[in-house]
């Protein structure tokens, strides 16, 4: 598999379902979405009907060093390399998109500049953070301290 360059938006929102369904409706393969726990993601977090069992199911997604129950679901997307979604240890969204970069290409560093800029418009994002194979952050010291971030934009 190629490199990445990967794109996040920080997101906090009253209405997270809201937020995520549209970012699941316009960004991810969900008729393929690649992760067998999207359908309890779905359910617990869009929803908000989880089944039994769904929160154990989310609970395997966590790094094991985030003890605020932090966790990332990384996706098929529809039009992107891939689609991550990550909830955060402050209970925020960081929401992701991945763009294919094998030659490490100045070209995808400006399209990864205006997908940070559009996601940051769509989703009422204050700050977006770009980087090639970039972890998603999972709390606000993670977001403020990464070092393999590359591009940032707007203020936390």
């Amino acid at each position: 598999m190629p490199p990445c360059f990967d794109v996040y938006v920080w997101v906090e929102s009253e209405d997270k379902s809201d937020v995520l369904s549209r970012f699941i409706d316009r960004y991810v393969d969900t008729e393929h979405p690649g992760d067998p726990r999207f359908d309890a993601f779905v359910r617990t977090f869009v929803l908000r009907r989880p089944d039994r069992g769904d929160v154990d199911v989310l609970a395997e997604l966590n790094r094991g060093n985030s003890p605020g129950g932090a966790f990332s679901l990384y996706l098929r997307a529809t039009a992107h390399a891939g689609a991550i979604v990550t909830v955060t240890e402050e209970g925020a969204l960081v929401l992701g998109l991945s763009l294919d970069d094998p030659e490490n290409s100045p070209e995808t560093r400006h399209q990864a500049a205006s997908l940070m800029a559009s996601l940051r418009a769509e989703f009422g994002a204050a700050v977006a953070v770009g980087g090639v194979e970039l972890a998603p952050a999972q709390s606000r010291s993670e977001w403020m301290e990464d070092a393999m971030v590359l591009l940032r934009d707007g203020t936390h």
